[in-house]
């Protein structure tokens, strides 16, 4: 069973959202808030925008769980989970229910966020001036990456069938302060709510500064736009919005690839590195990192129920490599390796990275290659510049299979899995094709009985 159910409906979870925030407000225990009374003045608006990052740091959320998910569903060949956790389980075997916790909560929790993001934009009247654009861009920043994770977990991917017909999620632009007939919000197409995320994060881009400590920035909202144009299959646009954010130089390579994934109990293991574009800082506050839960051991503070495979380890790293070595073995009586955990997650705390600077060279890298252009550096160049870093020997002159090869050496387990097979399409993905419905989530059970307007996804 997971951790908890929560006994209420997303709808009504919604009207009472707009108090998550690190204000305390003086309000009546009721089990609604009227917006008047909850957002009066700039402060208030500053206090719910802090609760919405506050909110999107929850592990249902990107304190680790939505990335992990991918990983469980489509690294059966390079992990073993070994966790007790039946609805993750579920995940692993492509056989999830309809009532699985884990779906459920971040459904609810990202709604939670959007309501939050909404709340912020309806009260911008009240903001001083000069942090009139930030803080749009900062809650649009969130409602549009959000919108872009839903949609690529509930909905079919962009590229299978027809995203203009394909059934996502529900797209709600204004805050939801009472349950009434307007709550019960259909889903929206794939390609609407794409466009949605699109229209944010452009927006955000264009008012967003180019610093703003752990906050959004400008480089943010590029890269989460090359990403996301990346998996939509616009190459073109994903090398400008990448190579926007490698040509800011705001951002560059740590000198290891260890250290974009400090361990310790410093402050100094909790700050971004020069890599991250944007972390979400997980504390006490928000409770914990699931990176750390699944992947690290006990004696980092996790479960260790996610292990990488000995062949994956074996037969993926060159030996000069240091990504090969980024791994923790535990061995047999003999010292053979029977398993590896890795490095990246063995702090409790500390960030979870949502979008680093190493994910833009290798998207530069294969929409160029696509292409067929240069646009800030050659393909060959940008997959050089990663292995360099990780002290792999340079290819002379890189093919496709090479740049994708080089997303999982550098980016295995950060979540990106799934999307990559799907966007690929991978004939073999687990047990299934790329566009199985058994890939996407259901819509959970408890948002069919709460409304009526929602249709569950194919095969549930």
């Amino acid at each position: 069973m997971k951790r908890k159910y929560f006994l209420y409906t997303a709808a009504i979870a919604l009207t009472v959202s707009v108090a998550a925030c690190n204000k305390a407000l003086d309000i009546k225990p009721t089990g609604s808030i009227d917006q008047s009374q909850a957002i009066l003045t700039a402060k208030d608006v500053q206090s719910t925008l802090v609760g919405t990052y506050n909110r999107m740091a929850q592990s249902d959320l990107y304190a680790g769980d939505i990335f992990m998910y991918s990983d469980l569903m489509a690294t059966q060949t390079i992990v073993n989970w070994t966790g007790t956790f039946q609805e993750l389980t579920q995940m692993v075997n492509q056989k999830i229910l309809v009532d699985n916790g884990f779906v459920q909560d971040t459904w609810l929790r990202g709604y939670q966020v959007i309501n939050l993001a909404n709340n912020v934009l309806a009260n911008l009247n009240k903001v001083v001036a000069d942090d009139k654009d930030r803080t749009e861009g900062e809650a649009k920043f969130i409602r549009g990456l959000m919108y872009f994770d839903l949609a690529r977990l509930y909905g079919k991917a962009y590229n299978d069938g027809t995203p203009s017909s394909n059934l996502a999620v529900p797209i709600v632009l204004t805050p939801t302060t009472v349950v009434s007939d307007a709550s019960y919000v259909s889903r929206a197409t794939v390609k609407a709510v794409y466009d949605q995320a699109i229209s944010d994060l452009t927006d955000a881009e264009a008012k967003l500064p180019e610093t703003n400590s752990f906050r959004a920035t400008k480089g943010a909202a590029q890269a989460i736009l090359a990403r996301l144009y990346l998996q939509q299959g616009n190459y073109t646009l994903a090398v400008t919005e990448a190579n926007n954010v490698i040509s800011s130089g705001n951002y560059s390579l740590n000198a290891t690839y260890a250290a974009e994934f400090p361990n310790g109990t410093s402050a100094a293991h909790f700050d971004n590195t020069s890599e991250d574009i944007f972390a979400i800082q997980v504390t006490s506050q928000q409770g914990v990192n699931s990176f750390n839960t699944y992947f690290a051991s006990s004696g980092f503070g996790g479960r260790g129920d996610v292990r990488a495979k000995t062949t994956f380890v074996a037969d993926s790293f060159a030996t000069n490599d240091s990504r090969g070595k980024f791994f923790t073995a535990t061995t047999d009586g003999d010292g053979n390796p029977l398993y590896y955990r890795t490095k990246k997650y063995n702090n409790s705390l500390g960030n979870a990275h949502v979008v680093r600077l190493a994910e833009m060279y290798l998207i530069r890298a294969e929409g160029n290659f696509r292409n067929g252009t240069v646009i800030g550096a050659t393909p060959t160049a940008d997959v050089n510049k990663i292995r360099v870093r990780a002290g792999a020997t340079p290819i002379g002159t890189v093919k496709l299979g090479d740049i994708i090869r080089e997303r999982i050496l550098e980016l295995h387990f950060e979540g990106f899995a799934l999307q990559d097979a799907k966007r690929l399409e991978l004939k073999k993905v687990g047990s299934v094709q790329y566009n199985s419905p058994a890939l996407v989530f259901p819509v959970p059970q408890r948002e069919l009985l709460a409304n009526k307007n929602l249709v569950q996804n194919e095969g549930y």
